[in-house]
């Protein structure tokens, strides 16, 4: 690696200083980074620590875990994240995925407190999960989520499958997929006049995106000849196709025509990756400005995507690969919602 980037800060911001080796290629990239400066007193080169530069240089975010839960641990148990974010780390886990489970079994070890979690029976974690549902009280898909850091810790870290064996999981809550009907979607879309985010929003509901795979698209991954686009290394590390609409290719240019991105099809101010939270904040002032009162997000974009195709009629083992779901029972959920036999049952009410 020509670098060693050094955490700090200057005038009370977070910066990254960049320790070059004597490579003038990448000492010549740093100089093109927006934003970038020269420290006359650490002698190196500093750019704004975000998450657009640490993902372009591959920096890994650190753990988020609030300083009141970290005050509560013991310094035996923080060892014990560590471990945990190594072992997460090396089996190849998506960042947010690391993200949750280290909150996760860090809120374990907050109720541990001076007890060590090497030591802990199947008491103590029974003991913790009654402690989340009925002081807490947290929903059935929350404590999924506890289970699973604390699961990974045990098996995978110490060894221990055995340990949770007898361990119950609560039933989980089927919700179902809030989608638009739409023409609130086209209202969506007309209240988005930026043609970059425009472009964004139309992307996500006319191929069915998650938010992570819209910023994770390159310019290489579109093919207009064929009309289709490369989802590289979606959820799961599955890679797949999804259709390009037609009626967004002139549209397309005109963005790229505009912008010229030079590696992501989006990207952020100082280049790299465009950001998640900018996507779902454009949602939000969109809804807004439409008179949405649902209580939606950016990714009911791609539920109302495989809603209106059901809708008209698409097979829904088609929908299932432009999805990217593995297993068909996850895709057949939208047939709760989109089922035009019953919605055409009239209530016994309405004949009296």
């Amino acid at each position: 690696m020509p670098f060693e980037v050094i955490l700090g800060s200057h005038r009370e911001k977070k910066v990254l200083f960049f320790k070059i080796t004597d490579d003038p290629v990448f000492i010549e990239e740093i100089k093109n980074c927006v934003g970038r400066k020269w420290s006359q007193t650490q002698k190196m080169w500093y750019l704004p620590d975000n998450s657009e530069y640490r993902k372009r240089f591959n920096i890994s975010e650190p753990p988020a875990i609030g300083k009141r839960v970290l005050s509560k641990i013991s310094e035996e148990n923080k060892n014990e994240i560590q471990k945990l974010l190594n072992e997460l780390q090396l089996c190849g886990y998506s960042s947010n995925t690391i993200r949750t489970y280290i909150q996760d079994f860090a809120q374990y070890l907050y109720f541990l407190q001076e007890k060590q979690a090497q030591d802990c029976t199947l008491t103590e974690v029974q003991n913790y999960l009654l402690y989340c549902i009925n002081t807490l009280k947290y929903a059935e898909n929350t404590l999924h989520s506890r289970i699973n850091g604390i699961k990974f810790y045990y098996e995978k870290v110490l060894h221990q499958p055995q340990l949770l064996l007898d361990l119950p999981r609560p039933k989980k809550q089927l919700i179902l997929p809030k989608a638009l009907h739409l023409s609130e979607v086209k209202s969506i879309l007309a209240q988005t006049e930026n043609l970059k985010h425009n472009t964004i929003l139309k992307l996500i509901y006319g191929m069915g995106l998650r938010v992570s795979e819209i910023i994770n698209l390159k310019i290489e991954h579109i093919d207009s000849k064929y009309m289709r686009v490369y989802i590289a290394r979606a959820k799961g590390k599955k890679d797949r196709y999804a259709n390009l609409p037609e009626s967004i290719l002139p549209q397309l240019r005109e963005y790229y025509m505009t912008y010229k991105p030079k590696e992501y099809l989006f990207e952020g101010q100082y280049g790299g990756q465009y950001s998640i939270r900018t996507i779902q904040q454009i949602f939000k002032d969109a809804t807004k400005k439409a008179n949405i009162t649902k209580k939606v997000g950016v990714h009911s974009l791609r539920h109302s995507f495989a809603t209106h195709l059901l809708e008209n009629g698409t097979d829904v083992r088609f929908i299932q690969d432009l999805l990217g779901h593995s297993n068909i029972k996850t895709t057949l959920v939208y047939t709760q919602v989109t089922d035009n036999s019953l919605r055409k049952i009239t209530s016994p009410l309405d004949l009296l």
